[in-house]
């Protein structure tokens, strides 16, 4: 509902943090009105959501690991930096990513990469670095 408010922040310079769950669902109604409906509103896919209306060039979904992982808390556990779109999917289909974790943030980076774009997956606390090529976990077309 905000992308526009959120495009026009942007354009004046200013940094937004948005859409990090939470909220109140909302649909038009014939009238043109907003109304609640009983929902969740997840805040990956509000993440995605947002990252195509305002045309972003990354989208960056923000988290309290560092990166993505393959066998997460097993022996073989295998930190990803960089992957693309098909070894993501492959991995979403392989089981590797549970749905209450970090099945939807790799979800929502797929879609996003998809459309030829760069999608990132890190901490809150090495975001800036995620963003210069240094942490995190890419996904790319």
């Amino acid at each position: 509902m905000e992308s526009e408010s959120i495009q026009t922040l942007l354009e004046k310079g200013s940094v937004v943090i948005s859409t990090g769950g939470g909220g109140i669902p909302v649909v038009r109604n014939d009238q043109g009105l907003y109304r609640g409906v009983a929902a969740v509103i997840d805040k990956d896919r509000s993440a995605l959501q947002l990252a195509k209306d305002i045309d972003a060039d990354v989208l960056v979904i923000l988290t309290d690991v560092s990166n993505v992982y393959i066998n997460y808390g097993q022996k073989n556990q295998e930190k990803l930096e960089s992957i693309t779109v098909a070894q993501a999917q492959k991995h979403m289909s392989d089981g590797q990513f549970s749905d209450g974790s970090m099945g939807p943030k790799v979800e929502a980076c797929i879609a996003f990469a998809s459309m030829g774009k760069t999608a990132i997956i890190c901490s809150l606390d090495k975001a800036l670095e995620a963003l210069q090529g240094t942490s995190g976990t890419r996904i790319v077309g």
